[in-house]
């Protein structure tokens, strides 16, 4: 619309986008991970316009996949129609080891995954988030913030967000890696020693208040360990589930979202993410 032709209608349709304001940051220098650190940040359409206000925060592992599923207009979309608050969204950028990044902190994998997770752990928690802290407004209520991931970064935002609840209130897996586990598949108990299981069954209680937000695809995998006729990525996440909930997390702070035809994939988990969004941000906030 040409605004020298129709300057009303020009000003109040740029009034009426709700387009958050990315920053792309390069090059943020870690001494846990001994490399540098790539993320984005969506920052609220207001943002600027609104010097004391604090927003919720979001993590998201795997940062460099928000922009192939335009998560911006995500943001834009929820905002306009009123589905969520605005918050401060941050897209954290994986790199070439993120098989050894991303895991669990207790112990990598059977295969020796994982093994820098206590590093990615000290990173987000020692000078990540302090970092955030300082430059942004962010809430430093762990009621009001979240920390997600796909995959394998669901994995790692789940297992540090469990161990810090104080920091975090609200966890999002996306098609969650919970198949990590310290032995190879034994046929005779094909279930047997994932990681994140027991860490959830051997902890003292469940942290009371944090909030979880699941989703698989029905085409996530083809793999079926047990031959129950459920894939093993639903399984592993509906046995978490049922993990939390013998700790005492009532089911009003579960939600399972399940898509029909989702695959393992950027494109499906962009299907999802308004989901997450409103779960996190929307009426109860």
């Amino acid at each position: 619309m040409n605004f020298w032709q129709k300057p009303v209608e020009t000003l109040h349709e740029l009034l009426r986008k709700k387009s958050p304001h990315l920053r792309q940051v390069r090059h943020f220098p870690s001494r846990a991970l001994g490399r540098e650190v790539d993320f984005d940040v969506y920052l609220p359409p207001e943002y600027h316009l609104s010097p004391g206000k604090h927003y919720p925060l979001l993590l998201i592992n795997d940062g460099q996949d928000l922009q192939t599923m335009h998560f911006s207009n995500i943001l834009e979309e929820g905002y306009y129609n009123g589905n969520f608050t605005p918050c401060i969204a941050v897209g954290i950028y994986a790199n070439a080891d993120r098989m050894r990044e991303y895991g669990t902190t207790r112990q990598p994998d059977y295969k020796g995954r994982g093994d820098l997770a206590p590093n990615f752990s000290r990173f987000v928690l020692e000078e990540f988030l302090p970092m955030l802290e300082r430059r942004f407004r962010v809430s430093p209520e762990a009621g009001h913030r979240a920390y997600a991931g796909f995959s394998l970064g669901g994995l790692s935002a789940f297992d540090i967000a469990w161990a810090h609840p104080h920091l975090f209130g609200h966890v999002g897996v996306f098609s969650g890696a919970l198949w990590w586990r310290w032995s190879d598949v034994d046929p005779a108990d094909p279930d047997a020693d994932r990681i994140l299981h027991d860490i959830v069954c051997k902890s003292a209680v469940w942290p009371a208040g944090q909030r979880y937000w699941f989703q698989c695809g029905t085409l996530d995998e083809t793999d079926d360990r047990n031959n129950n006729g459920v894939i093993d990525s639903i399984d592993d996440t509906l046995d978490l589930i049922r993990d939390l909930r013998h700790k005492g997390c009532p089911d009003a702070d579960i939600r399972y979202l399940e898509l029909e035809g989702g695959e393992h994939n950027v494109p499906t988990w962009a299907k999802a993410m308004p989901d997450f969004l409103q779960w996190f941000l929307g009426s109860r906030r």
